[in-house]
């Protein structure tokens, strides 16, 4: 019976190491919306955990009411994300109203360039959130 208590623990605290082990991933947080003139400039946070620096990022986005309804379809140029060094990226859209703005879908990635990576491996790590009451969606 010793022997079975001797043994059993190892497994338990080998799973509890793993479980530590964080996937790499791609955050993009939507850190804010601010009128200007004639447009909508949003602001993004982003930080990437993989093991290579992205080269080229480009977001399918669509930008949505806060009744739902599709305002546009627009491409997001995020350019490069080094790895473990945070990048902040804004865009103006012209003839938006920040205060219409409801939602942000992240649609697909048109380009996601890098060692080892793809667009299919980029958006299936792609971790996404928003700082503000505007809601990101992927």
């Amino acid at each position: 019976m010793a022997a079975l208590l001797v043994v059993f623990p190892a497994p338990v605290i080998a799973q509890q190491e793993g479980a530590a082990d964080v996937a790499p991933s791609i955050t993009v947080e939507l850190n804010g919306v601010t009128p200007r003139d004639s447009a909508c400039q949003l602001t993004f946070f982003l930080t990437n955990t993989f093991d290579s620096d992205i080269t080229g990022l480009v977001l399918e986005t669509v930008l949505l009411t806060k009744d739902g309804v599709v305002d546009r379809l627009t491409l997001f140029d995020m350019r490069d994300v080094p790895t473990e060094r945070p990048r902040v990226r804004q865009f103006d859209v012209p003839d938006l109203d920040c205060e219409t703005l409801g939602q942000v879908l992240i649609n697909g990635l048109s380009t996601c360039e890098g060692s080892g990576l793809t667009p299919k491996v980029c958006l299936n790590s792609m971790s996404l959130s928003s700082r503000i009451e505007v809601e990101v969606l992927g």
